[in-house]
């Protein structure tokens, strides 16, 4: 198992909501935290632990702030996966003012 350091992530640098979105469409969020939810989603495969994950993607203290901690981490891995069963398919299409 690796670390989250290991793969060579450090904290977002964009600030991020207390809960991703919850919507079957693909979000301005979503477009702007894509990278956050791949590293996330490394993580987990990885096996990294969700508190050390959360303390450095999100630069939140799980010791300090438990459950903000998990709703963050928890909210924005799910939103992740959410983009790899269906929300990807948006990202192919873009609607511009010409359609």
């Amino acid at each position: 198992m690796r670390s989250v350091s290991a793969l060579g992530m450090t904290s977002e640098a964009a600030s991020f909501d207390n809960i991703a979105p919850i919507s079957d469409e693909l979000t301005e969020y979503d477009r702007a935290h894509i990278k956050l939810y791949m590293r996330l989603l490394d993580a987990a495969d990885d096996g990294a632990e969700w508190t050390e994950a959360v303390n450095v993607l999100f630069g939140i203290d799980p010791v300090q702030e438990p459950e903000r901690a998990r709703q963050v981490h928890d909210s924005h891995l799910a939103r992740a996966r959410w983009m790899t069963q269906s929300g990807y398919r948006q990202l192919l299409h873009r609607p511009t003012d010409r359609d």
